[in-house]
């Protein structure tokens, strides 16, 4: 019959004590940095697993925290998955992952049913479809520790990383301006959103930097984000459809370079425009028409999500100074734009 293997037989077989063992597994620094590399590299030989029910008996906690997305198929969203599962894991917690399809009302119902299943934490990225974020807010003062990332909020003071969304926009749009486009059409996601806001707050720094003038007919807010192809289709049609039409697009966020994508492929009117777009998928040099792309570090704001939340949870004393970690993106320019 298959035995798991427990923390008295580390401590046996590497002459340590059990409460030992135990805190190395847990990288308490209480014991030297030797010994937890030596416990941790035993673990991992024997193929160890912390029993997460007999910590929660033990410590009154479940060890398992919560994650809400957007959508886990977005490109983005699976890469930060990813960075957090491997701090959450490397920490002995379990992730627990809820998808909001950008709904409101899936957003609260996912988020309660977490609260109530006695999570440790919660790690959200705001829907595009929420403006009362009332059911977070009552959670956050009962005092479960939350932080954001990516779509964050301001109203609540916690640990938040996201994207510098600003400055990728910023840099995205002046590198446009310098490859000789001026006339630089914008489609963004649901205003109420931050990256929205941050993205075309960039966009309209950079023109005027470079003393272009800001249209409001050439940016068009998607409220449903890209998952509703015929508003996309519409927004860029109508873009493409003006008496001066402009000679480059800015899509602003993933699932609308996706949907941007699709759409511009049933377009015969859109050869001669220059496309720049958010996308952390790992095929979009293949996909046509081609785009230039901006890549969020989506991994890293993952891991340091992660990092946060462990923070605020095992702080022995209350936390009152909180970060905000921006994260740098990176563009990359497909050289058939060029003029």
């Amino acid at each position: 019959m298959f035995k798991a293997a427990t923390i008295k037989d580390i401590a046996k077989e590497l002459g340590f004590s059990a409460s030992t063992v135990s805190r190395a597994l847990l990288d308490s620094h209480e014991v030297s940095i030797e010994t937890r590399k030596k416990v941790k590299d035993y673990a991992k030989k024997i193929n160890y697993y912390s029993n997460p029910a007999a910590r929660s008996l033990k410590n009154s906690r479940s060890y398992s925290i919560g994650v809400m997305v957007a959508d886990v198929a977005n490109s983005f969203f699976s890469q930060t998955i990813n960075g957090i599962e491997s701090v959450a894991y490397e920490k002995g917690y379990h992730v627990i992952i809820t998808q909001s399809h950008d709904l409101y009302e899936r957003e609260a119902i996912n988020i309660e049913h977490l609260a109530n299943s006695s999570v440790d934490g919660l790690l959200i990225s705001m829907s595009a479809g929420t403006t009362d974020y009332s059911h977070i807010t009552k959670l956050h003062e009962r005092g479960l520790p939350i932080v954001f990332f990516d779509r964050i909020i301001d109203d609540i003071k916690t640990f938040k990383v996201t994207t510098d969304n600003f400055k990728a926009a910023f840099d995205a749009t002046v590198l446009l301006i310098k490859k000789g486009y001026e006339r630089i059409a914008f489609i963004a996601n649901a205003p109420q959103l931050s990256i929205t806001s941050d993205r075309v707050n960039g966009y309209k720094a950079a023109l005027e930097a470079n003393s272009l003038p800001f249209e409001e007919s050439l940016v068009k807010y998607c409220f449903a984000g890209g998952r509703i192809l015929d508003e996309v289709t519409d927004a860029i049609d109508g873009l493409l459809g003006l008496p001066d039409k402009p000679q480059a697009l800015f899509i602003a966020s993933d699932q609308l370079s996706k949907a941007s994508i699709r759409a511009l492929s049933k377009l015969s009117h859109h050869n001669d425009l220059a496309i720049i777009g958010f996308s952390n998928s790992d095929v979009i040099d293949l996909i046509s028409p081609h785009i230039s792309y901006i890549k969020q570090n989506a991994f890293s704001i993952g891991e340091i999500a992660m990092q946060m939340l462990i923070k605020l949870m095992e702080s022995k004393y209350p936390i009152y100074n909180f970060e905000t970690k921006l994260v740098d993106a990176e563009i990359y320019w497909n050289d058939n734009f060029d003029l």
